[in-house]
């Protein structure tokens, strides 16, 4: 049985560790509300932008001249899978949750007998070296940018368009989660390089009732689609703050109802111990004066 020290001093610790989860977890709720309204003012034109680079890829025939973000390379040997995470943990199953989604979809690729690489945008993925040592593509940290804007995912829109330009892989994969609620956050993943073809006719004919190229259609397309690679990695970014806020705040909320819990067994038990110690001390004192 622990000292009557020792209990006392864990359940400081506990107390203290307790004072850390509310504050984290008032801070998460602070920022969840920003985060929540960045992501949610992001998604109409991320939305519009990926179906109408779906329609044009549906519509448009592919010859020698089409962009390469357009046609793909004619292959799809070789998959890249950008898992996007947080820069922190503590925040629940959150990086875990996207993990397991993107190591889902590698399972499923290797089995078709497709090779494999990863693409990490967050420190939290970093625990894909364990699985997969030797398919690590990059490393791209996040945090090397105190505020989360345009100029990241344009930096690797950038190095994973020069990486395709390259040859190193024929398809790119995103995955994130996408904010739902403080409470639920569903991680995704969507084909980001080359434009994913509806296979939904109705789909691939949304808003493509009459499409006209001013000046040319290789001009437009050159501009749109690197910046549909970029908007859709700055939507993940978005998405993912907000979920890992809210994933940070329910995890934070069930830590301190937790650390509660315990204090109040440490209390019962260091109260116990306390009342036994005083009973042996006065049976002492009692069996003492009856042999005087």
């Amino acid at each position: 049985m622990a000292s009557l020290k020792a209990l006392k001093i864990r359940i400081g610790s506990v107390k203290s560790t307790q004072k850390i989860t509310k504050a984290m977890k008032m801070v998460a709720a602070a920022k969840l509300r920003r985060a929540q309204e960045a992501a949610v003012a992001g998604r109409p034109y991320a939305e519009r932008l990926e179906k109408v680079m779906a329609s044009l890829a549906s519509t448009v025939t592919v010859s020698e001249s089409s962009p390469k973000l357009l046609a793909g390379t004619g292959k799809d040997q070789v998959h890249l899978i950008v898992v996007a995470t947080s820069e922190r943990g503590l925040a629940g199953a959150f990086n875990t949750n996207i993990v397991r989604a993107a190591r889902k979809k590698a399972e499923a690729l290797e089995a078709a007998g497709k090779t494999v690489r990863f693409y990490l945008a967050g420190k939290k993925g970093r625990v894909l070296k364990r699985f997969y040592p030797n398919a690590i593509a990059a490393d791209f940290e996040l945090g090397q940018h105190k505020v989360l804007g345009f100029d990241q995912a344009r930096e690797v829109a950038d190095d994973l368009i020069a990486r395709f330009e390259a040859g190193e892989f024929d398809v790119a994969h995103l995955f994130y989660a996408k904010f739902v609620s403080a409470l639920v956050q569903d991680p995704v993943g969507m084909q980001i390089i080359p434009v994913a073809i509806p296979t939904d006719k109705a789909a691939a004919n949304d808003g493509a009732a009459a499409v006209e190229y001013e000046p040319d259609e290789e001009s437009i397309l050159a501009d749109l689609l690197p910046r549909n690679v970029a908007i859709q990695i700055f939507r993940a970014m978005l998405e993912n703050a907000a979920s890992e806020q809210g994933s940070r705040m329910n995890a934070m909320d069930n830590a301190t109802r937790n650390a509660g819990d315990m204090i109040n067994r440490l209390s019962i038990q260091y109260n116990r111990t306390r009342q036994a110690a005083i009973t042996t001390e006065l049976v002492e004192i009692i069996s003492g004066a009856e042999a005087l």
